[in-house]
């Protein structure tokens, strides 16, 4: 691609179009790696509330969640980095069916009738047993939260003409991790008994801060693995032309 003059030695700079179709040696590794922290992220942490004692500040709430979940982003970046968007959506559109999946699994197995000799079902409905209303929740922050991350990432590299990867891993972190929990936390725990209104700010503020400055302290890792990928691949990809649309799954 014209301008683009700094890429490393091996890597080439191309338009998305030119690779569309075109298998890639380690995408079904990286996209296999980001469904796995988003299904076990959705059903270990994020119903669970935790609590770290402040010096100054005192008790401060957080969503358990918060430790791997933002993996999730800083593998969504870089997909998208590495890959451009259309197969970073391809990725946020296996995830999404298999949240659906998962959600549906948990239903079935936690309405199953237990056997008498078994005694768990009340930890596992306790576990698996998906409220719906979370379960929505979840699901339409990930939608959203990633579609943003990916096109602000996409559309900064075409602008920073591939320099400062900080600036838009960073900045599209702000924009996603923004929508994921301005639409999680109201929908999923909105009026619920035990959470007040200002411990679901805190809660909410506290998982935006602490997702986006996940991502900074992760930057000289994405730095390594983008490094990596683009020279295992050989190839640096610019979503130039690219509609950015979610409705869509060609790559």
């Amino acid at each position: 691609m014209g301008g683009i003059d700094h890429e490393p030695a091996g890597v080439r700079a191309v338009e998305a179009s030119e690779v569309a179709g075109r298998p890639m040696r380690l995408f079904d590794f990286v996209m296999v790696a980001f469904v796995v922290i988003l299904l076990l992220s959705n059903v270990i942490g994020a119903g669970k509330r935790a609590v770290i004692d402040l010096p100054f500040v005192g008790p401060w709430p957080f969503g358990a969640g918060i430790l791997f979940f933002p993996l999730s982003y800083v593998l969504g970046d870089v997909l998208t980095e590495v890959y451009g968007y259309a197969r970073a959506r391809r990725c946020i559109w296996a995830g999404f069916c298999a949240l659906l999946f998962m959600v549906a699994m948990s239903l079935v197995v936690v309405a199953l009738p237990p056997d008498a000799g078994w005694t768990g079902q009340a930890a596992y409905e306790a576990v698996f047993g998906q409220v719906p209303r979370i379960v929505f929740a979840s699901i339409a922050a990930f939608w959203v939260g990633e579609f943003a991350n990916s096109v602000v990432l996409a559309r900064m590299k075409v602008w920073t003409r591939g320099r400062m990867l900080w600036t838009r891993t960073i900045g599209s972190t702000v924009v996603g991790q923004g929508f994921d929990s301005l639409i999680f936390y109201p929908l999923a725990f909105w009026g619920v008994a035990g959470w007040p209104v200002d411990t679901l700010g805190k809660v909410m503020a506290t998982q935006f801060v602490l997702k986006v400055g996940w991502e900074a302290l992760l930057t000289p890792v994405t730095y390594l693995v983008v490094g990596w990928l683009k020279r295992k691949e050989g190839l640096d990809v610019y979503d130039t032309a690219t509609a950015l649309t979610p409705f869509a799954l060609r790559t």
